[in-house]
């Protein structure tokens, strides 16, 4: 076997690590964005308006911003195993209470103690999969784990439909929240450190990573080789300005896509979940073929900007065309969140070409919890301008346009080193 050619590459690593990680975080970003389709309940049940609905769905990100730092960090230089392990059992508990609040300042707190468990599993798990996936495997794995992105919504959308349906607002926390305490099993017994470490891996697929990080490290020239350097770089200020920008567009339209469908059709809670997966569904796709694509040409940030620009465009066409045109107004709407996803793989293939592997787990920390503050910004932001225009959802799509482009405009100003023996481009399989 050649084992410097990736299409001939031993792939037990794939099928073991990638499913795992990939069910761990469906949980978690299903129990992060449920609350969009609670929002109508909460505020009738607890006297809410749609700014504090708003800031209901953006708090939790302010929560989250403690731990990115500390998880990238540990995720290298302890455990990302043990790190995710606790995560999984304490966000379950603050999961679970989200359908027991009885007043708005009980929602706030839970869902910013949400934030705070949640804080740090997402660049703790990029740092497990860097010690698992070379960089020219990196875009995709990264894809396939984010694939739980859209996965978590299309399974969530009818099932939080038919709840909603049946029960109340307060069974789809109970309901959607308790997986993750049987997931803290799964992930404990089946996940791995390292290749070093792992038992099941076998003798050639070691070998064939150890060849390829070698080579990856002769063929990267960081630009910072600690922590100080990294926080001290523009380069990674720019990824955190990018990252900002677009999980506002991401997060946005996500969290407010049930009350987006619901001002296009007529349709009641199912019919409005059901029609829900359809952005979802196409965004898997893109996510995929964006990626693959990405690693067959070793190209990253075109793929980043190309994504982005063209879900802005796409939503500003969806707020244009309004009620008058329902059908092209969802079409637009699964192109915006398709857009929003398919960037997300290959944008966390920047970090470890611009920063040394010592740096890697707090600078993805530091860009994923700064990045993040776009997911308060974004429903923040949507749901003051839907209470200050009464319910006219033009106004924040607008918004969510100007920064989604503004944001694959600036991801072509990102400058990384590599040397003239860099990694040529190769077949993707897989």
């Amino acid at each position: 076997m050649a084992l410097s050619t990736a299409h001939s590459a031993p792939r037990q690593r794939w099928a073991r690590i990638i499913p795992v990680a990939f069910l761990m975080y469906t949980i978690s970003f299903m129990d992060r964005i449920n609350i969009g389709f609670g929002f109508s309940g909460m505020e009738k049940t607890l006297g809410i308006s749609a700014t504090v609905a708003g800031l209901a769905g953006g708090i939790f990100f302010f929560g989250y911003l403690f731990l990115q730092i500390p998880g990238g960090y540990l995720g290298i230089h302890w455990s990302a195993k043990k790190f995710v392990t606790i995560a999984l059992l304490v966000w379950g508990i603050f999961a679970v209470l989200t359908g027991a609040v009885q007043n708005e300042t009980e929602l706030l707190l839970v869902r910013f103690f949400l934030g705070v468990a949640e804080g740090g599993v997402w660049p703790a798990t990029l740092a497990l999969l860097a010690k698992w996936f070379p960089l020219d495997e990196r875009a995709r794995a990264n894809s396939y784990w984010m694939f739980c992105l859209p996965v978590a919504a299309i399974i969530m959308s009818p099932a939080a439909g038919f709840i909603l349906a049946h029960l109340s607002w307060r069974w789809l926390f109970f309901f959607e929240g308790f997986p993750a305490f049987i997931w803290a099993g799964v992930w404990w017994l089946f996940v791995d450190e390292s290749p070093e470490t792992a038992r099941w891996i076998s003798p050639e697929e070691r070998e064939y990573l150890r060849q390829r990080f070698a080579e990856d490290a002769q063929n990267i020239r960081p630009m910072a080789t600690n922590w100080r350097q990294a926080f001290a770089n523009g380069q990674v200020w720019l990824l955190v300005i990018v990252y900002f920008l677009a999980l506002i567009g991401l997060y946005g339209v996500s969290l407010w896509l049930p009350t987006i469908l619901k001002n296009l059709s007529s349709l009641g809670p199912v019919g409005v979940g059901l029609l829900g997966t359809l952005p979802y569904v196409v965004s898997v796709l893109a996510l995929w073929l964006n990626s693959r694509h990405s690693d067959a040409t070793q190209e990253r940030k075109l793929h980043i900007a190309v994504p982005l620009v063209v879900a802005g465009i796409a939503l500003l066409l969806s707020a244009i065309i309004g009620r008058s045109s329902p059908l092209w107004a969802i079409v637009f709407i699964s192109l915006t969140e398709a857009g929003v996803m398919a960037f997300l793989g290959v944008f966390w293939t920047l970090p470890p070409m611009i920063v040394g592997t010592d740096a890697l787990g707090a600078s993805m920390g530091l860009i994923n919890g700064l990045g993040n503050l776009g997911g308060f910004v974004g429903p923040f932001v949507v749901g003051y301008l839907l209470t200050v225009t009464h319910n006219n959802i033009v106004a924040g799509l607008t918004f969510m346009t100007i920064t989604l482009v503004l944001g694959g405009l600036l991801i072509l100003r990102v400058r990384y080193a590599r040397s003239s023996a860099s990694i040529p481009s190769q077949s993707v399989s897989g």
